[in-house]
């Protein structure tokens, strides 16, 4: 019997968070992004977390910056991340599958989850290892958890300020906290 659980992001919370660096880092910002248009499912075959598969997509156009700032400032670093970092126009979509999935039980319902998968990003497509805790309940499931993401992998250039005396680092974290509800058989 297949378990198909449908991802519900009014549930669930998803950010990207930036670090800043360079000579003049303690006057940046390291910006944290809520992801807020995303959609997947979650499949296992019965109580078996190994045949696990995760499919999940972010509409890259959807981060907002989550930090208090000024209208004109969040214009500025929301426009500046959509046109010139993730270049949303050209690559709208990012998109994660797993490979192949191990998990370690923790208690009845709880398990830590290692998984490999496919992150297409900015237009290329990698292995990505993400770490995360499923937890299982009567109606629905949580997976939460988080990764680095090395943007440089990802042919994603950096972004800077005030002639390099500020920039962001090559690495950005990723966390997630996803709710999955069920899915009736046959939809």
């Amino acid at each position: 019997m297949m378990a198909c659980y449908r991802i519900d992001p009014s549930r669930s919370r998803f950010t990207v968070q930036a670090f800043a660096t360079g000579p003049l880092a303690f006057f940046g910002h390291s910006p944290t992004f809520a992801v807020r248009d995303f959609e997947g499912v979650l499949r296992f075959e019965g109580g078996k977390i190994e045949g696990l598969v995760l499919e999940l997509t972010v509409l890259a156009d959807s981060l907002q910056l989550e930090d208090r700032v000024s209208d004109a400032d969040r214009r500025e670093i929301e426009g500046r991340m959509r046109r010139d970092v993730l270049e949303t126009i050209a690559f709208p979509e990012i998109a994660f599958q797993t490979v192949a999935v191990s998990a370690d039980p923790i208690s009845p319902g709880r398990y830590q989850l290692h998984m490999n998968g496919r992150l297409s990003l900015h237009g290329v497509t990698r292995s990505h290892p993400v770490d995360a805790e499923l937890l299982v309940f009567e109606d629905g499931l949580r997976v939460r958890g988080g990764c680095p993401l090395r943007m440089p992998d990802y042919q994603i250039r950096p972004v800077t300020a005030l002639g390099g005396a500020i920039k962001l680092k090559n690495e950005v974290r990723v966390s997630f906290d996803i709710a999955g509800l069920p899915e009736a058989e046959g939809s």
